[in-house]
């Protein structure tokens, strides 16, 4: 089955009772019983749910893997992949991450006795330097959030390999539409279900995708231990995003060409982050490893913020909010919105710069797109 295909019957099994085409929302938190113990496959549905079991079906087969499990966030499926570890282990990351996952790693799970070595994982040999006999796991987000850096999956897994260290990929900026991280020797695939996948800003919703039968029975365990679970609705709105994912991320990406070259030749902006440039570090890798090279770009003006503020206050399509994937465009300043929990001078390091703006470009009319960026910086 191709992946267009894919999108809309991966997974997927037919509805017996009443022939319905689309999954039903099984809006119910128990399920009826003949005799003690005896039941038609479901008891309890923060264990077990119909809608939620179609979507984590529908990632597994987009992501090539065997496994898929559904949180009620991104970050509650982070969660749960940490707690796999124990005290003392050791966790390899890039330097350049989302906020939010941050937060959660220096945050919460640093207490706990884990560490945390943030590092610019294109480096390879220098990543490789890092591992020691209590590493691991190397968590990594390719294309990285916000400064849209490449990172070489296939060169990290080889070094996965040789170390006997699981290889984590957050695959929510690229999805399965345009990178496929397990077929490049992940373990584990992480999505922000919020964005891209749903795609409508309209839900809250983490998936893990993996073909580890040993790691897919902890992880499971986890996440009914617990219960970090998502709801039936949000499971079907999810599911129905997912299935105009492949048509939807290709205009995506043709508008992102469009603004980036657009952004790069005009004389009030400074530089600008997108893969698709062959000047871009890394460009070569983002050609191997991506089918084309996603709806999000970052770029820095020449000015200071309060500059930044008066252009990102002035945009009439585009809306300034967090998040990204919609199928509306968004601008964001990382610095004092999505990645202020980061502390400056972390921020200063990986370029997080007052005058950065990251936009996630939507499916609208590119003229009309490309007209709001005009009128804004003007």
């Amino acid at each position: 089955m191709k992946f267009n295909t894919k999108t809309i019957h991966g997974g997927q099994i037919k509805e017996k009772a009443y022939g319905a085409v689309m999954p039903p929302i099984y809006q119910t938190s128990t399920y009826s019983q003949k005799s003690p113990g005896e039941h038609s496959g479901y008891e309890y549905s923060r264990t077990q749910n119909p809608t939620r079991h179609a979507l984590e079906r529908s990632i597994a087969s987009l992501e090539n893997a065997k496994y898929g499990l559904a949180f009620s966030s991104g970050l509650s499926a982070i969660d749960a992949v940490m707690k796999l570890f124990s005290p003392g282990d050791e966790i390899i990351s890039t330097n350049d991450l989302y906020g939010g996952s941050y937060r959660l790693f220096n945050k919460i799970y640093a207490k706990f006795g884990l560490k945390f070595i943030f590092t610019d994982l294109r480096n390879l040999k220098q990543t490789d330097k890092l591992v020691t006999n209590k590493t691991k796991l190397i968590w990594v987000e390719t294309p990285t959030n916000p400064m849209i850096n490449i990172i070489d999956i296939k060169g990290l897994s080889k070094i996965c390999k040789s170390n006997n260290l699981l290889l984590a990929v957050d695959n929510t900026f690229s999805t399965p539409y345009l990178q496929k991280p397990m077929d490049l020797g992940a373990d584990i695939i992480m999505h922000s279900a919020t964005k891209f996948l749903a795609g409508h800003s309209d839900v809250i919703l983490g998936l893990l995708a993996l073909s580890n039968d040993e790691l897919a029975e902890k992880l499971y365990f986890i996440q009914n231990s617990s219960g970090a679970i998502c709801g039936p609705m949000d499971s079907f709105l999810t599911l129905r995003g997912i299935k105009t994912l492949h048509v939807r991320m290709k205009r995506h990406c043709e508008n992102a060409k469009v603004i980036a070259t657009f952004l790069n030749n005009h004389n009030k902006v400074d530089k600008v982050y997108w893969p698709g440039f062959e000047n871009h570090l890394n460009h070569d890798v983002a050609k191997s490893q991506m089918s084309d090279y996603g709806g999000m770009i970052s770029f820095t003006l020449k000015g200071d913020f309060e500059l930044v503020k008066k252009i990102t206050s002035s945009f009439k399509i585009f809306t300034l909010a967090e998040s990204l994937g919609g199928v509306e465009s968004l601008v964001n300043h990382p610095a004092t919105m999505t990645h202020a929990s980061i502390p400056k001078e972390e921020r200063d390091k990986i370029g997080i710069a007052d005058n950065l703006i990251r936009l996630s470009v939507g499916i609208e009319d590119i003229s009309d797109l490309v007209d709001d960026i005009k009128q804004a910086i003007n």
